[in-house]
């Protein structure tokens, strides 16, 4: 029995029972693409529920505001992915009369889509013959067929989508696409795959020859920055706070933060109190400061580690335009954030 087959076999078995595996509606696969990019499936689950409920349609979708999508996809990280899924909801909405282009180089042209979400829109909808390749698919192949090539160079990349192309059935992409993918999420895990119980175990070549941990190869990633990000929670006479949206290009665009003191290093009470009543907040009688946890929160995101500290600074004067406490929350925000609020660590 060839590899396909094997491999389908075994996916007809073991598949999990997806939402999205039991559509070809191109809007529902390319939200679940987009939502499972930097995400485990199941914390992407209870996100795809929330917007197909939302925006049933492309055109619901498009529809709606950013703040709006961007709080429901709180939570869930890389939020340039929410802003680029509104603008081309948008794009197919209103310049596509809400039809998803039909081919993968159309789909390509979307706002967000790269190779391997095109491809998975492509063949699971419209049953196209190209092959997905994400880090599941580089970590078959690679083991199975011992193949040392750096999946980080976009050579390797060319070479793993030509030998995915081969290996295809012509006559079913899409199953074939689904099945590669599931394999690498359930069964040839990244670290200790169990082999001893692996469809492939009598010809996978890494097994042979003791490579399995070894495979794939892939540089090294990118050197984290760390950052130090001082949150300072004005407190006024009524209980109102003050909020602002990062506008600049970077993490967390367009999301809402409490007025932001970055430094070089973790900061001490001396230094915050010092920049709040000489700069920052010098329009205001500052009648007291205080750190509102015990430890700084270390966020870690893809490149950066940020060492987050929450600063309560109560002012004598009423906030013009404050915040209200309890409609702060219907804001989005990262969820580092949300979750202080949330725990109520705000009333330190």
């Amino acid at each position: 029995m060839n590899f396909h087959n094997i491999l389908i076999n075994w996916y007809l078995q073991n598949k999990r029972d997806l939402p999205w595996r039991k559509t070809t509606n191109p809007y529902l696969i390319w939200l679940s693409e987009i939502m499972l990019q930097q995400t485990r499936v199941a914390q992407g689950m209870p996100y795809f529920f929330s917007f197909t409920k939302e925006f049933p349609t492309v055109s619901d979708l498009a529809n709606a505001d950013e703040e709006q999508v961007l709080k429901l996809w709180q939570g869930l990280g890389y939020y340039s992915r929410a802003r680029n899924l509104h603008k081309t909801a948008q794009y197919v909405a209103n310049e596509l009369n809400g039809i998803f282009p039909p081919t993968y180089k159309e789909l390509l042209k979307l706002k967000g889509v790269g190779e391997y979400t095109a491809a998975a829109i492509a063949s699971f909808s419209y049953n196209e013959v190209v092959p997905v390749v994400d880090g599941n698919v580089f970590r078959v192949l690679s083991r199975y067929f011992d193949i040392e090539s750096d999946i980080a160079s976009p050579a390797a990349k060319k070479e793993f989508t030509e030998l995915a192309r081969e290996l295809m059935p012509k006559d079913n992409p899409a199953i074939f696409n689904q099945a590669i993918m599931e394999f690498g999420a359930l069964q040839c895990v990244p670290k200790s795959p169990d082999c001893t119980v692996c469809v492939f175990n009598d010809s996978c070549l890494a097994l042979q020859k003791k490579k399995v941990d070894v495979l794939p190869v892939k540089s090294k990633k990118t050197k984290v920055t760390n950052r130090f990000f001082n949150y300072l929670i004005l407190e006024d006479v009524l209980g109102n706070t003050l909020i602002q949206k990062r506008t600049a290009k970077g993490i967390w665009h367009n999301l809402y933060e409490f007025p932001l003191l970055e430094t070089q290093e973790i900061a001490d009470f001396d230094f915050v109190s010092k920049a709040v009543q000489n700069d920052l907040f010098s329009g205001y009688t500052i009648i007291g400061i205080e750190e509102c946890s015990h430890a700084t929160v270390l966020h870690k995101l893809s490149h950066q580690h940020l060492h987050i500290q929450f600063w309560k600074i109560k002012i004598k004067e009423i906030i013009e335009n404050g915040i209200e406490a309890n409609i702060l929350k219907t804001f989005p925000f990262p969820i580092v954030i949300y979750n202080f609020i949330e725990k109520q660590e705000i009333n330190c």
